[in-house]
C-alpha cells in the first residue's frame, strides 16, 4: 500500500479538529483529577479512621481496575441507576476519577516529604489544620510532586483513545471512522501517532522546565 499525500492533506483538517477534542478531554479529565486527587489524599489524613479506611480502599480499587472498565461502567451501568450521562461527560468523569486515585498517591508522597519539624512548628504557633496545609505544607509538597503530576498528564493524553469505545469523537475514533469508510488505515493511524507526539513531547518539555522554575523559586 503506497502512501497518498493528497489524501493525507485532505484528512489533516479533520484530524486537527479531533486533536482539539482530545486536548479538551485530556485537559478536562486532568483538572478533575488534580482537584479530586487532593481531596482524596486529605481525606486519608483525617483523624476519623472510618473515613480514612473507606477512602483508602476506594483509591486502591480504582487504581487496581482498568480505565476501560471504568469508562464502560460509568456510561453503560450508570443508566441502570438512573444516571444518564453523555459520552463526553462519562469519559471526563472516568478519566478524572481514575487519575485522581493516582495523583492522590503523588500528593501523598509530596506531603510526606515535608520535614516533621514543619508540622511541629505549625502546631507550636497554633495554626489551624487548614492554615497548616494551605500556607505551609502544600507549598512545600508541590515541587516534589510536579514530576509525577506531569507524567500523569502525558498519560491522560495517551489514554484518551479509550473514550472512542463510547463514541467520543477524539483522534482514535476519527481514525477508525475514516478507515472504515475508505478501507485505508495507513494514513489515518499514522496521523494519529504524529499528532499524539506533537502533543505529548512539548507537554513533557514544558513540564520539565516548569519543575525547574518552581524549584528555583523555592530555593531547592
Amino acid at each position: 500500500m503506497e502512501w497518498r499525500w493528497d489524501w493525507t492533506w485532505e484528512l489533516l483538517p479533520r484530524f486537527i479538529e479531533a486533536a482539539g477534542k482530545t486536548l479538551l478531554a485530556a485537559g478536562g479529565g486532568y483538572l478533575i483529577a488534580v482537584v479530586l486527587g487532593l481531596v482524596l489524599v486529605l481525606a486519608q489524613r483525617t483523624p476519623w479512621r472510618p473515613l480514612t479506611f473507606c477512602v483508602r480502599e476506594v483509591v486502591e480499587f480504582v487504581r487496581s481496575t482498568p480505565l476501560l472498565l471504568q469508562v464502560f461502567f460509568v456510561f453503560y451501568v450508570g443508566p441502570q441507576f438512573g444516571i444518564n450521562l453523555s459520552p463526553w461527560t462519562s469519559g471526563l468523569i472516568a478519566i478524572g476519577v481514575h487519575y485522581a486515585a493516582y495523583l492522590s498517591e503523588v500528593y501523598r508522597g509530596g506531603i510526606e516529604s515535608v520535614p516533621k519539624g514543619q508540622w511541629e512548628a505549625a502546631t507550636a504557633i497554633n495554626m489551624s489544620t487548614v492554615q497548616t496545609y494551605r500556607r505551609l505544607i502544600i507549598p512545600q509538597a508541590l515541587p516534589p510532586a510536579i514530576s509525577g503530576m506531569g507524567n500523569y498528564l502525558v498519560g491522560i493524553f495517551k489514554d484518551t483513545p479509550m473514550l472512542s469505545v463510547i463514541g467520543v469523537a477524539e483522534l482514535m475514533h476519527t481514525a477508525n471512522a475514516v478507515g472504515a469508510q475508505s478501507y485505508r488505515y495507513l494514513e489515518p493511524y499514522t496521523l494519529v501517532g504524529v499528532l499524539f507526539l506533537a502533543i505529548s513531547l512539548p507537554t513533557a518539555f514544558f513540564i520539565a522546565r516548569f519543575e525547574k522554575w518552581v524549584r528555583r523559586r523555592m530555593g531547592m
